[in-house]
């Protein structure tokens, strides 16, 4: 026992000297360069790859956002044509402006090459071409949470004109509980309910309409909702 007792102090007693002492200090620093003289090359090696790895992060950041920058910038006539419903312009551009087509090639990784699929993919739906639609849109993706919801609605509706129902009405959920909220999640659970009963769901499209009248009572969809419901109801008593 009374060896035990003393090694804890001269342990300390090291330690302490390691942190006070300039000549431990001192005998440690020719160590450590000792060491670093040694392995010299192996030693730069890795602040080389550290400084490589630190400089192209930001110089891959500088590069995007200046990508970013001039997508946005080539991207301004198609918007306009889009807004005109001049789709196929919007689309594929007109020889001297680039069409949204374009920017997903170009400068896909951006923001504005991500928003160019929504773009597209609702061109696509309004042109009646749905697989594309849905292509495009599915690509989309947004942190904006009413942009998001829309991009699931307009999927469920370009599955619609597929008559795929079952996914058109999975979507309508999507739409509607992502970021719910009583100005639009109402409207998307209604094309739910509508989706689930073209999809002979009956169960889920009167969920559907009862989630309205429940939780969006004062929805201007809530009327609507009732009488769907009550129909459906009847017709399954």
């Amino acid at each position: 026992m009374a060896v035990k007792a003393t090694e804890k102090p001269e342990n300390k007693h090291e330690s302490h000297e390691l942190l006070e002492s300039p000549e431990a200090l001192a005998d440690q620093l020719s160590k450590t360069e000792e060491f670093v003289s040694k392995n010299k090359s192996a030693f730069f090696g890795i602040i080389g790859i550290l400084v490589l790895a630190v400089g192209g992060f930001f110089g891959y950041k500088y590069y995007a956002s200046k990508q970013d920058t001039q997508a946005q910038a080539d991207m301004f006539q198609a918007i306009f044509y889009f807004e005109a419903d001049s789709l196929q312009l919007g689309l594929n551009g007109d020889g001297n402006n680039l069409g949204f087509l374009d920017i997903i090639d170009e400068y896909g990784s951006t923001d504005a090459g991500n928003l160019a699929n929504f773009y597209a993919g609702v061109s696509y739906l309004k042109l009646g071409e749905f697989e594309k639609s849905i292509a495009y849109l599915e690509s989309f993706s947004s942190s904006d949470l009413l942009v998001q919801a829309r991009a699931y609605s307009l999927r469920g509706d370009a599955f619609m004109e597929l008559k795929d129902y079952a996914s058109a009405a999975e979507l309508y959920t999507k739409a509607a509980d992502y970021n719910a909220n009583k100005f639009f999640s109402p409207t998307y659970l209604m094309k739910a309910g509508i989706a689930y009963e073209n999809a002979s769901d009956t169960a889920k499209a009167i969920a559907a309409y009862d989630k309205i009248i429940k939780k969006y009572w004062d929805a201007a969809e809530t009327s609507k909702a009732k009488k769907y419901k009550a129909r459906l109801e009847a017709s399954a008593s």
